[in-house]
């Protein structure tokens, strides 16, 4: 199974002292273990996971540490990451997508789908996408 990480997945994964890092460690640990599982990101969560270091307080990393740590761990040899060019337009953008707040969760969840993925989330709330579970 492939999996498209969201934003907060990503910046969970990159960040250890994010309150969630062991929980999608671990679990990117169990994915990584199978026989052919793939992670991938895109512009908008690799873009995200930049802006969201460089900008939230709290993590006090510059875009180009950001930047590096990305890189960094999409080079891990451990996990396979994957990387989903992004061509689709407003015209995929699902029905249940009501509020600005679900537009890139619709969006992602859209890309994953045509890359053969699902969405792998934090969030409860996104339609059809892949909740990564608890740490346990």
């Amino acid at each position: 199974m492939k999996y498209l990480l969201d934003v907060n997945a990503l910046v969970a994964l990159g960040f250890f002292e994010h309150e969630f890092h062991l929980r999608v460690a671990r679990w990117v640990a169990q994915v990584s273990s199978k026989e052919a599982p793939e992670l991938a990101t895109c512009a908008i969560t690799e873009l995200g996971f930049v802006r969201v270091l460089a900008q939230a307080p709290g993590y006090g990393i510059a875009v180009s540490q950001a930047r590096s740590l990305l890189l960094r761990m999409k080079q891990h040899e451990q996990v396979k990451f994957a990387f989903f060019a992004d061509d689709l337009n407003i015209s995929h953008l699902p029905a249940w997508v009501k509020t600005p707040r679900q537009t890139t969760d619709g969006h992602l969840a859209m890309l994953a789908a045509a890359n053969g993925a699902v969405l792998a989330t934090l969030d409860r709330k996104i339609p059809r996408a892949f909740l990564i579970p608890a740490a346990g």
